[in-house]
């Protein structure tokens, strides 16, 4: 079983942390582009080309199933991307955890970049999930960015500014990016308020990774042997995990769980 995963970085790091969790097994293939990050700036058309580029080069290695494993790339290229692989590779897309946020009742906020926020994309998703709860967009600006670099004076700065944003009163936080799940719990701790319930944070990494298997007939086995390879493609290049991505837990045990090729 071969399972590639596409970003524009590595966001993509916590939805194969989760596909390698349930599937010790699964050859992994992550395929990035991050000379061109960020994509929430450019055009539609431009994380269209760049997504088609990035998913071919994953694609180029015959994965049983691709997960777009970036919000951006599912909001503007889905439906691309699904025409030129489907049907002989699922291609399974990143969607906000927004309902299962605001099953909870809510108050909500759903932490995006700022091209996500507001978008008409992230607006439907709320109108169909969420109608009666409390929800707050919250623009987090330059986060993902500095996610991508491990800029950690850049991180701590860009969630103090959402967390300001944020509502005292929120229970509930939808990481909007998948760059955020790698942050998560600087996030829990910014937005937690003193004397409050456990915030709850809502990523989609965990939900894709057990749809992929899923859409391939697949189901969870996370005793199976830990034999798993671990293909890593930069701009269509054959590389390794790239010293940022290592800075993080996810980086460090796709590396510690992947079989040296």
């Amino acid at each position: 079983m071969k399972i590639a995963l596409m970003d524009s970085g590595i966001g993509l790091l916590a939805a194969a942390t989760a596909v390698r969790r349930l599937r010790p097994d699964a050859e992994l293939v992550l395929s990035s582009d991050p000379g061109s990050m960020p994509w929430g700036p450019r055009t539609p058309e431009d994380v269209t080309a760049r997504a088609l580029a990035v998913a071919e080069a994953a694609a180029a290695h015959r994965p049983d199933a691709l997960i777009v494993a970036c919000n951006t790339a599912s909001v503007r290229a889905l439906p691309a991307l699904r025409a030129r692989l489907e049907p002989g590779v699922p291609v399974i897309g990143t969607v906000p955890a927004i309902k299962p946020a605001a099953a909870g009742g809510g108050p909500v906020a759903i932490w995006a970049t700022p091209a996500t926020t507001g978008s008409p994309y992230q607006r439907g998703l709320i109108r169909e999930f969420a109608d009666g709860v409390s929800v707050t967009e919250v623009p987090c600006p330059g986060l993902a960015d500095a996610v991508e670099h491990a800029d950690q004076s850049g991180i701590d700065a860009a969630i103090a500014a959402a967390a300001a944003r944020t509502p005292d009163d929120v229970r509930a936080v939808v990481l909007g990016c998948t760059h955020y799940e790698l942050v998560a719990e600087r996030i829990r701790a910014a937005v937690q308020r003193p004397g409050a319930a456990p915030l709850v944070l809502h990523g989609s990494a965990g939900a894709v990774a057990a749809q992929a298997l899923r859409r391939i007939g697949e189901h969870p086995a996370p005793e199976a042997p830990a034999h798993g390879s671990l293909t890593v493609l930069l701009g269509g290049r054959e590389g390794t995990l790239t010293e940022t991505a290592l800075t993080y837990e996810e980086g460090r045990l796709l590396q510690a769980m992947s079989p040296a090729r």
